[in-house]
């Protein structure tokens, strides 16, 4: 309550005790004076509490603001639907809650946003399977290539895994919220490739803080060239890479396939994200409110898997009318070569039984397999 608010509170209270000094001047009402004295006192009682009343209902909302971070682009479809999520739990909760987006990458690289809510700067994220593989390693999954070959056949896999990876995520102190698509990785260099050996001329751009990816590019006679996402176009800029794994519709806003007009077409994996907010920041919300929110990001969740493959798909016939040429990949070494990525990542990036669980469920779909939804 604001001074003014308290001011009026106390007023009536003020004029009570001014005003209750002879008795005698309110036997000129005609009745015994104790009786007029409880008489007074009682109106200045009610009109304190008219007077509380009123200030209290004048008063502001006490809102929570929660601070969610994530390298998608401004106005793009991703920040579209996290800005939509927002409003619905601001208007779900009254105004009690909202939830500012920072988009674009504004509070940094995702492992710098990981180390911001964990000092409590930050209290949720949308992040990519970088930054999800950060908070527990059975999110790196997602990243085994040729792992999954439809949208449909991940969404599934997603579902069964949801329940495991909710619980780690909470004993590493985030709660999950809902899953986000990203599109399907291709990749996008300055010259044209299409084998394996040419591959290994490239300056390609990998993850920051994923040392163990580093090395296994290494080993393999790879070019690996770690830096945080939003230096990638620096990085094009200067030379210090002149290719990358990402998504045609990452590759159209971003604008960085106008430095690597070339796209080979391998389909290696799905980029999955997943909305995430702090437990101790989730703790601070009420059970009815809690519910809002998941409900609200389930939306997000549900808009994404429809939209984003459409857009991926969109995003590269946009760009080939702009210039981008899309090459094949030849000779049977890229599978031999990815395929034993995929082998090693089983224990060193990826928890074997996670492992197991995804390899499972894959296989159950494939099995009673329905009409696939294309990458």
């Amino acid at each position: 309550m604001d001074r003014k608010a308290r001011e009026t509170v106390a007023q009536p209270f003020r004029a009570a005790r001014a005003n209750g000094r002879p008795n005698r001047l309110r036997q000129g009402y005609g009745g015994p004076p104790k009786l007029h004295a409880k008489a007074e006192g009682l109106r200045y009682v009610s009109a304190a509490v008219a007077a509380l009343m009123i200030a209290l209902a004048a008063a502001p909302i006490a809102q929570t603001t929660i601070k969610l971070a994530t390298l998608v682009p401004v106005a793009s479809v991703w920040d579209k639907n996290l800005k939509q999520m927002g409003e619905e739990w601001k208007q779900a909760t009254s105004g009690r809650f909202e939830v500012t987006v920072y988009s674009g990458g504004a509070q940094g690289d995702e492992p710098t946003v990981l180390r911001k809510m964990r000092l409590d700067a930050l209290q949720a994220a949308a992040f990519t399977n970088v930054g999800l593989g950060m908070i527990d390693p059975a999110f790196n999954v997602f990243n085994v290539p040729f792992f999954f070959e439809s949208y449909d056949e991940l969404n599934y896999v997603i579902e069964k895994l949801t329940p495991t990876l909710r619980k780690r995520s909470e004993a590493k102190g985030f709660v999950l919220l809902n899953w986000g698509h990203g599109g399907w990785t291709q990749v996008f260099t300055k010259k044209p490739v299409q084998t394996v050996a040419e591959m290994k001329q490239v300056k390609l751009w990998t993850s920051a803080g994923n040392d163990r990816m580093v090395q296994w590019f290494k080993a393999n006679g790879f070019d690996p060239r770690a830096m945080a996402m939003t230096d990638i176009t620096t990085g094009l800029t200067t030379g210090m890479i002149d290719g990358l794994p990402t998504t045609p519709l990452a590759a159209s806003l971003f604008q960085w396939y106008r430095q690597t007009p070339y796209m080979l077409e391998l389909g290696l994996a799905p980029i999955v994200g997943a909305g995430v907010i702090t437990t101790k920041a989730w703790k601070t919300i009420p059970n009815a409110d809690r519910q809002t929110l998941l409900a609200a990001a389930a939306g997000v969740e549900k808009r994404l898997q429809a939209e984003v493959p459409k857009q991926d798909e969109n995003a590269v016939a946009a760009m080939v009318k702009a210039g981008l040429t899309v090459t094949k990949a030849s000779g049977p070494e890229w599978r031999t070569q990815l395929d034993n990525l995929a082998k090693t990542m089983r224990g060193e990036q990826v928890p074997p039984d996670i492992f197991d669980l995804a390899s499972k469920a894959r296989d159950q779909y494939r099995k009673n397999k329905k009409p696939a939804t294309s990458k």
